[in-house]
């Protein structure tokens, strides 16, 4: 996660890196719910992901993860994403894209031939900085990914994050949780892993408020579902269940109170069965 201060508009950078990774989608080997083990060699695959660093990109912030890093701001503030391309397993130029808030052409991110900037295809070797703007109209949850002429295959492999913006004065969840739906290579993954014991185990306390940052990327649909637990819609209508796209996102929030281990997943049950489901824990 990007930590950034919270009070009042600011102008916020974030320095970002298109880097090789080897990425293992069943780290421990078990789909623990059918009993199905797995060899490494069916479930680890040389990929490109995004990576944060540190200003300048002196040196990599964190462990590597396949969903890029979280990306917060608020209503008001400017954002300077500054990206560098370090791909050295292919050799292949990238970007990053922004839904959600506004820009320039210059800083769209895509591939339009004739028509695009540096910006639409990144070199190897080369950085560029993405201007972008969180305005009124900008709050929640927005995918980010490479829109390149390598955006097919960048996507499948993992080339993609969430830009979480708030309200010019809400109060930030006391827990934020990323929920990436996407395939890869042949399993169903949250955040790039494959069924319980490899998905990431979110966990809260009884009175905190928590958020869901909820995005689907690739070609399907998925559903996102927590067992036990409902939310509001635009603080009306209940809800257990959302349907999302290629693409699309949403955040939900509520304040907990149900102590225990629950699921949370995607309810179309083939994804479900093919890797995307986690453990939820709340603490009394």
């Amino acid at each position: 996660m990007l930590a950034v201060p919270d009070a009042g508009a600011a102008t916020r950078h974030a320095w970002v890196a298109a880097v090789p990774s080897t990425w293992n989608a069943v780290p421990n080997a078990r789909d623990a719910i059918h009993g199905t083990t797995y060899t490494p060699a069916e479930t680890t695959f040389p990929t490109v992901v995004y990576r944060r660093y540190s200003k300048g990109w002196r040196k990599p912030l964190g462990g590597t993860q396949l969903a890029g890093p979280l990306i917060r701001a608020r209503v008001g503030d400017k954002l300077r994403i500054h990206f560098k391309n370090l791909d050295t397993l292919r050799d292949a130029p990238h970007s990053m894209h922004f839904h959600g808030v506004e820009y320039r052409p210059s800083s769209d991110g895509v591939w339009l031939p004739l028509h695009s900037g540096k910006g639409g295809r990144v070199m190897p070797g080369e950085d560029v900085v993405y201007a972008l703007n969180a305005r009124s109209g900008t709050a929640g949850v927005w995918p980010y990914h490479d829109h390149s002429v390598a955006m097919e295959g960048s996507i499948a492999g993992g080339m993609y994050g969430a830009l979480s913006i708030a309200g010019r004065r809400e109060r930030r969840a006391d827990r934020e949780y990323v929920v990436v739906f996407a395939a890869w290579h042949g399993f169903q993954t949250i955040d790039g892993r494959a069924f319980v014991g490899n998905t990431p185990v979110y966990e809260a306390r009884v009175g905190e408020t928590v958020q869901w940052d909820v995005i689907a990327m690739g070609d399907e649909f998925h559903t996102f579902h927590v067992h036990g637990h409902k939310w509001r819609t635009d603080g009306v209508t209940p809800e257990d269940t959302r349907g999302l796209g290629p693409a699309e996102s949403f955040r939900v929030r509520w304040k907990e109170d149900a102590p225990g281990t629950w699921l949370y997943h995607c309810h179309v049950e083939a994804h479900m069965a093919q890797g995307m489901i986690g453990l939820y824990k709340v603490k009394p």
